[in-house]
This record gives C-alpha cells, sequence and structure tokens, in this order.
C-alpha cells in the first residue's frame, strides 16, 4: 500500500511539473489603429516572443479603430481574462491600460514621450509603476537639419497634428525650438480628429512653405486624405517615420517600427519568464534611424534628394 501510494504521489507530482513546464502566457495587444508603423510593432512584438516561447504564448490582438474609449473596454476585457502582461501599442492604449490597472504589467511601445503620457515629474528613465516599454521618439534635431537640408531657402514651416494626440504636441513644440533656431517661422495646424484633417492641411499648405507632420497616429491613418491635398498645393511634407512619409511626405529621418516592436517583445520575455520588474526597467528606444524619402512625391514635387537617402519601397 505504502508503495502504491508513493507511485501515485510521484505521478501527481509529475503531472504537476509538467503542467508547470507547459504553462502559457496569455498575452493581451491593445493597438490604437490600424496604419504601417503600428501594425509593424505589433507584428514585431509577437513575433519575439513566438521566436521564444513558441506555443507557450497565445495573443490577444484587439484594434480599438481610434477610439480611446474602445481602448479601456479593451483593457477591462483582458483584465477580466486575466492575461499575465498587457501590450499597449500606442499612448492612447497605454494611457487606458494604466488607468486600469496597476497589477499587471503594461509595456508600451509608439509611445513617444512616457513622462508625458503618464503625466511623470520625476523622470529618470524607468516609471517606478508597473509600466515599461519603448519609445518611438524621433530625433527631432536631426529632423530639423534634414528639412532644413532640403528646403534652405523656406521661411515659413506648418506643424501639422492631432490636438488629441499629447505626443505629437510634444514633438511639435521640440522640433519648433529647432526649426526657429534655424531661421524659420514656424505655425502649429491641428485637427482634432480625422474629420477635419483635409480642411487643417489645407490651411497648412495656404500658409506654409513646408509641412512637418511628426509621429501622429491620426495623420498616419489618414495619409491620403493629406497626400489630396498637398499634392495639388505642391506642398512638401517631413514626416517623422516612415508610414507617413510613404503616404503624403518627400523625406523622414525614421525609425524601424517592426524593430521597436521586436524590442518590446524581448521585454515581455524577460518579465514573463524571468521575473523582470518591470518598474524597473528603463524605457527602451530605437538604436537605429534612416534617412528615407518617396520617390514618386518627390519627382513630382520637383524635390532634388540627396544620395545618402534611401528610396521607401
Amino acid at each position: 500500500m505504502k508503495k502504491l501510494l508513493a507511485v501515485l504521489l510521484a505521478a501527481v507530482l509529475c503531472l504537476g511539473a509538467t503542467a508547470m513546464a507547459e504553462e502559457t502566457y496569455r498575452v493581451g495587444v491593445c493597438q490604437l489603429v490600424q496604419h504601417v508603423a503600428l501594425d509593424a510593432a505589433t507584428q514585431g512584438f509577437q513575433d519575439a516572443l513566438t521566436e521564444k516561447l513558441g506555443d507557450k504564448v497565445a495573443f490577444d490582438v484587439q484594434n480599438a479603430s481610434g477610439d480611446s474609449n474602445t481602448c479601456s473596454t479593451i483593457i477591462n476585457n483582458f483584465i477580466s481574462q486575466n492575461v499575465n502582461l498587457i501590450m499597449a501599442n500606442a499612448t492612447p492604449a497605454l494611457q487606458a491600460a494604466v488607468a486600469a490597472t496597476g497589477e499587471i504589467p503594461i509595456l508600451g511601445t509608439s509611445v513617444t514621450d512616457y513622462a508625458t503620457a503618464l503625466g511623470l515629474d520625476d523622470w529618470n528613465g524607468a516609471t517606478g509603476m508597473n509600466v515599461s516599454g519603448t519609445s518611438d521618439l524621433a530625433p527631432l534635431e536631426e529632423q530639423a537639419n534634414m528639412l532644413h537640408e532640403l528646403f534652405p531657402d523656406a521661411k515659413t514651416v506648418g506643424l501639422l497634428y492631432c490636438s488629441a494626440e499629447p505626443n505629437s504636441k510634444y514633438q511639435a513644440d521640440v522640433i519648433t525650438g529647432y526649426l526657429t533656431a534655424l531661421g524659420y517661422t514656424c505655425t502649429a495646424y491641428t485637427f482634432a480628429d480625422s474629420n477635419d484633417v483635409a480642411s487643417v492641411a489645407q490651411n497648412a499648405c495656404d500658409g506654409s512653405d513646408v509641412l512637418y507632420i511628426p509621429t501622429d497616429n491620426t495623420a498616419a491613418s489618414c495619409t491620403e486624405a493629406i497626400r489630396n491635398v498637398v499634392e495639388p498645393a505642391l506642398k512638401p511634407v517631413i514626416a517623422g517615420e516612415e508610414g507617413i512619409c510613404a503616404g503624403c511626405g518627400v523625406a523622414t529621418l525614421s525609425i524601424s517600427y517592426y524593430d521597436l516592436g521586436y524590442a518590446t517583445g524581448e521585454m515581455a520575455y524577460e518579465v514573463l519568464v524571468n521575473g523582470a520588474d518591470v518598474a524597473a526597467m528603463n524605457v527602451q528606444f530605437a538604436p537605429n534611424v534612416t534617412k528615407e524619402y518617396n520617390a514618386e512625391l518627390a519627382a513630382l514635387l520637383g524635390v532634388q534628394i540627396p544620395e545618402d537617402y534611401v528610396a521607401i519601397q
């Protein structure tokens, strides 16, 4: 009898160990809106975790269609499912996640400035909360220099972005300082949502020699509408990232959103498997930037592109 009990106990322990070894991590992904940059970040995130965990990770990927209230609904659903980690793709998704839970680890991506997004005054690279992630902050001074390199004779720059995105305003404010130092007069032209993008873009074209669009999610989802305005107006756009440039710009100094998402996935592995403290993890940045141009629009607008730029494919 004792021998039988020992065998049964060993079997139970073996089954328990197997169950632990085969644990599936549940990850909820809330993406603000569908466009090239955010899609690439989500794909990079999934690829990184899948390469490391195989079928031991299950994703629930939800798209909020650009609505912050929908972000909150998605996040609350993740919480009710008791997911192991939330990946928030873009600032409104991150803000919704932080408002909903202080316990489930949250990793953001495609977020420009975490201090601005989270209202942090004493910023040292780690949030001290259940939040970390990756930033898509572009090198704004270098982007200003790019604009000056391509359009040294321009006088006025129109900054076109969505007023509902605090990180877009942050970028516009910072680059305005650099552009002003280079001798340009800068004016902000903001739209509230996709409904007034075209009319605001027209105002920007009427009052500017060159337009600058930061890494703005609403603009990224409305590049066709913007192009329909800037192309006939013959006004060039310097864009904050590749997706916007491919849609309506002539040049960008851009990061890889796929690589950014991949780095976020590597951070998620450290949290899920190795028990890393997300509150102590420094926000990471894209390691490389590339000078890129939109060959079609550059030709249509007669913009001469230097040889060290790479054409967007």
